[in-house]
Formats: C-alpha cells, sequence, structure tokens
C-alpha cells in the first residue's frame, strides 16, 4: 500500500495533519484529522513499522479540534485497520452507507 499517495489524497480532501504529543496514538504516528460534524472527526493514523505500514481508521469525538493528539477522544464511533486495499474498499462502502 502506498502511503504517500494517501497522505496527498487526504491533503486535498481538506485533512490537517495534527502534532501526535498526546498517549492516543503511537509514537512517531502521522495523525490526519477532519471535521465531519461538530466536534465528530475522521481521522487517519499512519504507523511505519519496520515490516509493514499500517493505517488506522477513526470516527471519533472529541471536545475540540485541538485535543487530538492531545487527550483520548470522548468516543470512538468506528474503528478500522487498513492493511491492504480490499480493507480501503471497505471502509469507503461505510463512508457510503453511513451518508444514506
Amino acid at each position: 500500500m502506498d502511503c504517500q499517495k494517501i497522505i496527498k489524497t487526504l491533503m486535498h480532501k481538506d485533512f490537517i495533519k495534527v502534532t501526535n504529543e498526546g498517549k492516543c496514538f503511537e509514537d512517531g504516528a502521522a495523525v490526519y484529522a477532519k471535521e465531519i460534524k461538530d466536534n465528530v472527526f475522521l481521522l487517519f493514523v499512519i504507523l511505519k513499522g519496520i515490516d509493514i505500514e499500517n493505517i488506522q481508521a477513526f470516527i471519533a469525538h472529541f471536545d475540540c479540534f485541538n485535543s487530538i493528539g492531545l487527550k483520548e477522544p470522548e468516543q470512538i464511533m468506528f474503528y478500522l485497520s487498513i492493511k491492504d486495499k480490499d480493507d480501503l474498499h471497505y471502509f469507503e462502502q461505510y463512508l457510503k452507507a453511513s451518508n444514506n
């Protein structure tokens, strides 16, 4: 999976890179967030390990945008670990279904 291509896509879709300074996400993880409803955010967390690249997708409620990367979310409503292209396809289908 090409994480650089995914990061470029996120940037074009108005995702903002969040500073990861808390204990919510692993050290060195790149966190991208976009508000989809009042204080509900779609997050992509990109972990680069020695052997694999792993992307985690969250829909989570935070008290404000600035608490992302610093505090635990108040509620996690959706979580998906994306390790291959099929996982991305399933996530895309979930987002389409949730818009209906």
